[in-house]
């Protein structure tokens, strides 16, 4: 986000404009779109669920009609004492089976005509092990297999009421889905159960009494009190376990809520429900949301629509705010195209009047910098040979002393050799220092300028602090400010081992990328005062100076000739010792 910000940030005032207008077109369409859809949405919702109510009770009527049928069967099968007396009677004479079974069929013939506006089989089977059925096809089981089904023992619990139920129907032309009404049939004189009725219809024929009511996404499901779902117009979902679904219908049921909003099979739906006491079913009704307010509302051609408006205004604030910001943005350019070198690229003045007014004073400005830069590049001219100068007068007078006095010693104990070799590092070293001070060395020839340094000091003060240098092999031809490493030499030798009798000192130069690495690390006292990581002590709190050339020079030099990303930086920890870092360019001439 913050990232996001600060690229927003960087931009210019037009794609601001043009962008912030974008953002509110874009959001108030949207808003606009989404609370158009979202009451469009109620009130479907609302105008749906009275109108499929209606529907709902419409399929319902169809089924208490069809219960009707079904009942009065029931109760003419009952009441028939022919068909009573073949299902019950034991067996006799072929002549009195015959006139049983004409008796029978001739009363089955008249109740099958209750039932000739619907498809449906009718079944009995007896106690005695006789059975009929109007419509083989319909039942396929043999009178011991019904007397196992599960059908058939609940009606003989319940003798007093219609069971309805579902099975599958195996035959030759495949399985079938069949609904069945059962009851047992009962002899209220002896009470006892002498055999059951079957009414059955296949699903597909049962489906048609709602089939006129669904569409696509308007889907209608009837489901036993186990959640099963024994009819739909989807065909998928018969014989699937739906829980949920059954929870919302019980829940429509017991608490009368007019609709549900759902998930149902995966889908944002509104469900309607009705229960059917007669059958224990549950009349469903499950509509796609999606595809209704797809239906209701062309959300294709309302997004056309809002798009066409969107691009619309987007082209117009666009010709709009460029238009506006066109004088500013041309002077803007102008502007950018002056460079640090190049204070005299004047601005021509044009446009509108602010335009103008800023015109007038960036040219205003230009003619004061000119003036102020020839005054600060006069003043750094005279500081920079001020401070070289010092520099090349800031050798230590005492050191130049000292080193003769060494000498003179070891020419009066006749060590000549050592004498002369003093002698030629004091020459080596008083050429690179006496100098041009301005001029770059090549880090093999500072390297060198140091080892005569270490000698005079081993020479005047004995052995007890090593120097090592390491220097990698692709930095030796560059070339480093004179005098710019010696000072933490010096620094190191006098004022880094007084508590510590002896120690080392390790002076590396590598590479780091663009820029040349030069360390000088001790093993030391360190300097107290000094903040870890801080670029120079501070004098004031520290009483370990530099002799010589100082570090404050060294460090003001660098940052004068280079700029700021390069100097001196110095990390020291209290009796650990001491780490120096100069940071200067790659310099190859």
């Amino acid at each position: 986000m913050k990232k996001w910000m600060n690229q927003l940030s960087r931009l210019g005032l037009f794609p601001k404009l043009f962008l912030v207008m974008v953002v509110s077109i874009v959001l108030v369409s949207v808003l606009i779109l989404w609370t158009t859809i979202h009451m469009s949405t109620n009130l479907f919702t609302e105008t749906f669920s009275i109108t499929n109510s209606k529907v709902l009770n419409q399929i319902k009527t169809n089924f208490e009609s069809f219960n009707e049928a079904i009942a009065a069967v029931s109760n003419n099968v009952t009441q028939s004492g022919s068909i009573r007396g073949f299902l019950s009677e034991g067996d006799a004479d072929s002549l009195t089976m015959a006139k049983s079974f004409y008796n029978m069929r001739e009363t089955m013939d008249r109740i099958q005509s209750i039932t000739e506006s619907y498809e449906v089989g009718i079944t009995i089977i007896g106690i005695n092990g006789r059975s009929y059925s109007t419509n083989r096809a319909h039942l396929q089981l043999s009178v011991d297999e019904l007397k196992q089904e599960p059908i058939t023992m609940e009606a003989a619990e319940t003798p007093s009421r219609l069971i309805f139920d579902v099975y599958q129907n195996e035959s030759t032309l495949g399985s079938q889905q069949m609904i069945s009404a059962t009851k047992a049939l009962t002899d209220r004189t002896r009470s006892r159960i002498y055999g059951t009725l079957y009414v059955t219809m296949r699903e597909d024929i049962f489906r048609q009494f709602y089939s006129s009511f669904t569409s696509r996404g308007n889907d209608v499901v009837i489901m036993n009190e186990k959640g099963e779902i024994v009819s739909s117009n989807r065909e998928d979902w018969i014989g699937t376990t739906q829980l949920d679904l059954l929870s919302y219908a019980r829940d429509m049921n017991n608490n009368s809520p007019r609709s549900i909003n759902a998930r149902v099979m995966d889908q944002d739906s509104v469900v309607l429900a009705e229960y059917l006491p007669f059958y224990r079913f549950y009349i469903v009704n499950v509509v796609d949301k999606d595809l209704a307010m797809g239906q209701l509302i062309d959300m294709k051609t309302v997004a056309l629509i809002c798009a066409a408006i969107v691009v619309g205004a987007l082209i117009l604030v666009f010709l709009i705010t460029s238009q506006i910001t066109k004088s500013l943005r041309r002077l803007v350019k102008q502007m950018s195209n002056i460079t640090k070198s190049d204070l005299d690229n004047y601005i021509p003045v044009s446009g509108s009047y602010e335009s103008r007014q800023l015109g007038h004073a960036y040219n205003y400005m230009l003619d004061e910098l000119h003036d102020y830069v020839d005054q600060l590049v006069q003043t750094q001219h005279e500081q920079r040979n001020a401070e070289l100068a010092a520099l090349q007068s800031q050798i230590n007078p005492h050191f130049l002393y000292n080193t003769l006095a060494s000498v003179k010693v070891l020419v009066q104990q006749g060590n000549k050799d050592r004498a002369a070799e003093t002698i030629n590092a004091l020459i080596g070293l008083l050429q690179n220092t006496i100098s041009d001070v301005s001029q770059t060395v090549t880090v093999e020839q500072e390297v060198e300028n140091l080892k005569n340094y270490v000698f005079i000091n081993h020479v005047r003060y004995g052995g007890r602090i090593k120097a090592a240098f390491y220097v990698a092999p692709d930095c030796t031809h560059y070339h480093v400010p004179k005098l710019v490493i010696q000072p933490f030499i010096e620094n190191a030798f006098f004022h880094g081992f007084i508590k510590k009798e002896t120690g080392t000192i390790h002076v590396m130069v590598s590479r780091a990328g663009e820029s040349l690495i030069c360390e000088i690390m001790d093993n030391g006292d360190g300097i107290e005062g000094l903040v870890m990581g801080e670029t120079l002590p501070n004098p004031k709190n520290n009483r370990q100076l530099f002799s010589g050339i100082g570090i404050r020079n060294v460090h003001d030099r660098i940052e004068l000739l280079y700029g700021s990303p390069y100097g001196v930086t110095i990390m020291s920890t209290v009796g650990e010792g001491t780490r120096v870092t100069v940071t200067l360019p790659l310099i190859t001439s």
